[in-house]
C-alpha cells in the first residue's frame, strides 16, 4: 500500500538540520526522529543508541516498538533499515524512486534519488493500521 501522506509529510521535513537522537524538527532530528515525524506518531520512541555500531537486532527490535513489519517488497512510505557497513544501521523513508533521510555527514534532512545505498534489511510501514 502507497502512503503519499507519509511521503509528502517525509518531504516537508527536508533541509531540517541533523541532531543524533532529535525528535523536534525545529531542533533537529535524526533517522529515528525523522521516521516518528513523517508518521506523525506519538509513542514514546528509545533513544541511546549510537550514531555507528549497535546490533542489527537491537535496531530491529527498536523499530518493531514504533511500526508494523511489512512483507512486502518497499512501497512509497514505508521505512527501510539500511545496513550500510557492518557496523553502521541507517533508517531512510521511501518514496518509490528515492530515499528520505537524516544524513549525517551532510547535517541535514535529504532526499536521494535512484537505488537505496547499502543492503535493505526489513520493510515497515510506518502508517498505523485502521480498522
Amino acid at each position: 500500500m502507497v502512503d503519499d501522506a507519509v511521503v509528502a509529510r517525509a518531504r516537508s521535513l527536508l533541509g531540517t538540520r541533523f541532531r543524533l537522537h532529535g525528535r523536534d524538527p525545529s531542533t533537529g532530528l535524526d533517522c529515528v526522529g525523522l521516521a516518528v515525524c513523517a508518521a506523525q506518531d506519538a509513542r514514546a520512541v528509545p533513544s541511546g543508541y549510537p550514531l555507528r555500531g549497535g546490533s542489527m537486532a537491537g535496531y530491529i527490535a527498536l523499530i518493531d516498538s514504533f511500526c508494523s513489519r511489512s512483507s512486502h517488497p518497499p512501497c512509497a512510505g514505508d521505512l527501510l533499515l539500511i545496513e550500510m557497513s557492518a557496523t553502521q544501521f541507517h533508517l531512510g523513508i521511501w518514496t518509490g524512486n528515492s530515499l528520505v533521510h537524516a544524513h549525517a555527514g551532510l547535517n541535514r534532512v535529504v532526499e536521494t534519488p535512484g537505488a537505496v545505498e547499502g543492503r535493505v534489511i526489513g520493510t515497515w510501514k510506518l502508517a498505523r493500521e485502521t480498522d
